[in-house]
């Protein structure tokens, strides 16, 4: 028998590993495995993390941690494409972590993800590399990249993908991207309005959402907008308006609308094509505030033009801007407001906003919300600028006390066009005079406080509107607004400073609130700003003189001059020529000095004490104040006072103080400020000169009469030799040393230089009518200039001459 033969097995080569299948639990395993070699193992690791990945922001912070994403930045050009896919998958997962994005970025993976965005690539690739590029372009360094990179152009190409995925992370991205105007015009040039508008078809609302936020951004540009109308985009954006059952889309619709109502090109085609009338419709009737407030927005930008502003008018814009000054909602009342204020440079448009939303706009100034008050007062002030019959409207609506409320407003921009309505308003006498009654120079004090320039320049134009009425000028003293309004002469600001010189000019009308201004450093001030040529204006020269010419006293110490309309009155004082920088007192302040040696004050008084005037009527049974008859004296009064024996008298005594003290208690009021003693003996030499002087019949004889009056009453002819007998230094001496007062009474001056006498000539001249100026000299000297008319030439008669000048 033969034998069997033993067959030996042959060994496995000894290089070959045998295959081994491993279940892993932890995610730092699959992480190691993205280092191995193998694609099978590659693509099952990232599959892993990728579902890892997705269930939560944890893990993907945890796969940070583990150094996943720096494995996976070197996968993603990786040979194999299904680990290339598996990779890119997990990269667009994680990228919606913000330490992953800062990772990436500076790992510079865009450049790589947009290689991949090639058309034979995966659709799945497309998918997670445009969600990556999504999540990236948050950032402007990422987006600045991308652009760099020449990421556009494959994201517009995507935009015509098959995969809705895909369509809806280009369009992110590149939503995103054109937030920056580089992209902006990028985007353009690579004719991306035609691929977005298709994307407004999608049957995916997130889509059409990203597409039309998309188109708002780019249709910013002019030429964006010309290419979108060449498109028929606005008829597209128009059928969505119209269709209801994309609802949610019409707001971003009417943004990109909006947009186009700026063009003049592209608001004629809307007009023309009857969808400017459908969109003013379509606003009136929603009832949704984000599409009204857009509307009204789109509104404004558009008003800038205008042309646009008259292609709005003549598609009656005012009444849906009207509707909506109703609504409830008040983002949308102020953006109605905005429109209203941009559609005033149109003048129909201008009239029918006032003759159909005043009323509204007057109630919205009553309105809790600061953002509406203010919104509804600056369309106002637009609205009364230049326009009388807006202003009755204003008048009509009972606009005058809100207006004056509003001045008290938080906010700047309320005040100040609050301030610029009540301006406007001022310039109408009945106005003026009603909006007076409601407070308004009490509430001006405030604004003028204010550190907002706008704010300061039209409260002070507004008391320069109202203070030319004296109880204005009154309650604005009595309020504290003299003083804030005199610091604002300070002002660096041309505006406010001229506006403030205007207001103070008209302030300076009368005699307290002139002596008021200058008290507070008014004149210093203005004399400060006249003396610079940059500082200057015309309202300054014009307010310092109107000071002066209303502080007479004040005038004549520091300029040494009164001309013949300067008229001197009661309470004038002379206290010498006053030397700049020094302060000037008042009559008050120096009358409480201590008695010195120093040049005596001569005051002006020439009217009774006011118990005269009050005893004078209270006799007659008058029961209102009037101008004491100048023929009153000291003698009348004491007859007077002496009568009353018996019970009849006794009966009139009582009701006599009965109604003294009624008067009495109103001048108290009036006069509750230092009075100076009255000057009975200057009193009396007005009324012997206006006896005596006023039937001369020519102006000659009334100076040279006059001048010998005062000559008389002042120590008589003097020659030049015998001035130094005169001693008239000592006469006022006595006279101050027996007052234990530095201030003399001019009637008291027995012995007058010519000062002296200068001064007198004038104060009875201007209370008898003879113009006559008051002039200064040196060494106590002192002269008049008046004007004479001489007579006619022999042989011309009725030729009447100039009057000349004569000292």
């Amino acid at each position: 028998m033969g034998k069997k033969v033993k067959k030996e097995v042959e060994p496995p080569p000894k290089d070959v590993f045998d295959p081994l299948t491993i279940e892993s639990k932890t995610a730092a395993t699959a992480v190691l495995m993205l280092r191995s070699p193998e694609e099978e193992v590659l693509a099952k690791a990232c599959d892993a993390l990728y579902k890892f990945a997705s269930k939560g922001d944890e893990n993907k912070v945890t796969l940070l941690g583990l150094g996943a994403v720096e494995h996976l930045y070197k996968l993603i050009s990786h040979d194999d494409p299904i680990v290339r896919r598996n990779a890119i998958m997990v990269f667009g997962i994680m990228a919606s972590n913000h330490d992953v994005k800062k990772l990436l970025r500076e790992l510079d993976v865009t450049n790589s993800l947009i290689s991949q965005l090639t058309p034979e690539e995966d659709v799945i690739i497309h998918e997670f590399a445009t969600l990556c590029l999504a999540h990236m372009a948050v950032e402007y360094t990422s987006k600045v990249r991308i652009f760099e990179q020449g990421g556009l152009e494959p994201l517009i190409r995507l935009l015509g993908s098959p995969d809705p995925d895909v369509k809806k992370n280009s369009v992110e991205c590149i939503y995103l991207l054109v937030q920056d105007f580089q992209s902006r015009a990028a985007v353009r040039a690579l004719n991306v309005i035609p691929p977005l508008l298709e994307l407004l078809k999608s049957e995916y609302p997130v889509i059409q959402l990203l597409a039309l936020k998309t188109l708002e951004v780019i249709s910013k540009d002019r030429e964006s907008r010309i290419i979108l109308g060449e498109n028929k985009g606005l008829d597209c954006l128009l059928k969505i308006l119209e269709t209801n059952e994309v609802s949610d889309l019409h707001v971003e619709a009417l943004a990109v609308l909006g947009n186009c109502l700026e063009d003049v090109y592209t608001l004629q085609l809307i007009q023309q094509t009857g969808g400017l009338k459908k969109l003013l419709s379509f606003v009136g009737g929603s009832t949704v505030p984000d599409i009204q407030k857009n509307a009204a927005k789109a509104i404004t930008k558009a008003a800038y033009d205008s042309e646009n502003r008259k292609i709005l008018n003549e598609e009656e814009v005012e009444k849906c801007l009207t509707s909506l000054l109703e609504m409830c909602n008040d983002e949308v009342k102020v953006a109605a407001c905005q429109a209203v204020s941009a559609m005033c440079d149109n003048v129909a448009s201008k009239h029918a906003c006032g003759l159909q939303g005043i009323p509204q706009l007057v109630q919205l100034l009553s309105s809790d919300n600061e953002e509406v008050k203010e919104a509804a007062v600056t369309a106002l002030a637009n609205l009364t600028a230049a326009s009388p019959s807006n202003a009755s409207a204003v008048a009509e609506a009972e606009g005058f006390g809100p207006l004056v409320n509003t001045l008290n407003a938080q906010r700047d921009g309320a005040v100040a066009n609050a301030a610029a309505v009540l301006t406007d308003l001022a310039t109408h006498e009945p106005f003026r005079v009603t909006i007076q009654s409601c407070g308004v120079m009490s509430a001006l004090a405030e604004p003028l406080r204010s550190t907002n320039s706008l704010v300061q320049s039209k409260a002070a134009s507004a008391v320069a509107a109202f203070a030319c009425d004296a109880d204005a000028r009154t309650e604005l003293r009595n309020a504290g607004g003299l003083g804030p309004l005199v610091e604002l002469l300070h002002s660096n600001n041309e505006e406010v400073r001229r506006n403030v010189c205007c207001a103070v000019m008209v302030c300076a009308s009368d005699e307290p609130t002139a002596v008021e201004l200058c008290r507070l450093g008014a004149l210093n001030i203005i004399e400060g700003i006249n003396l610079s040529t940059g500082r200057k204006n015309n309202f300054s020269e014009a307010a310092l003189e109107k000071l002066l010419d209303n502080n007479l006293s004040q005038k004549y110490s520091q300029k040494g001059y009164l001309s013949s309309s300067n008229i001197i009155t009661d309470g004038f004082y002379d206290c010498g020529q006053i030397k700049p920088g020094v302060k000037f007192l008042s009559l008050e302040e120096l009358s409480m000095q201590e008695l010195t040696d120093r040049r005596a004050i001569i005051f002006i008084n020439a009217k009774a004490q006011e118990n005269l005037a009050v005893e004078e009527k209270a006799q007659d049974s008058a029961y209102e104040l009037a101008v004491l008859s100048p023929s009153v004296s000291r003698k009348s009064s004491k007859e007077r006072s002496r009568k009353g024996k018996g019970k009849k008298e006794e009966e009139k005594s009582k009701e006599v103080i009965q109604i003294t003290s009624k008067i009495q208690a109103e001048i108290n009021l009036e006069n509750s400020h230092w009075q100076p003693p009255a000057d009975f003996i200057l009193l009396d030499y007005i009324n012997d000169a206006s006896r005596t002087i006023l039937p001369l019949t020519t102006n000659r004889e009334q100076v040279v009469t006059l001048a010998q009056f005062v000559a008389e009453k002042m120590g008589g002819p003097i020659e030049r030799d015998k001035l130094h007998d005169f001693s008239w230094e000592l006469h006022i001496s006595e006279i101050e040393f027996e007052l234990k007062c530095n201030v003399v009474p001019i009637g008291k001056v027995k012995k007058g230089t010519f000062c002296h006498r200068a001064l007198l000539f004038k104060v009875i001249a201007d209370r008898i009518g003879i113009g006559c100026s008051l002039v200064r000299g040196e060494y106590n000297r002192a002269w008049n200039e008046v004007e004479l008319v001489d007579d006619s030439p022999q042989g011309i008669a009725g030729l009447l001459l100039p009057p000349q000048e004569y000292i």
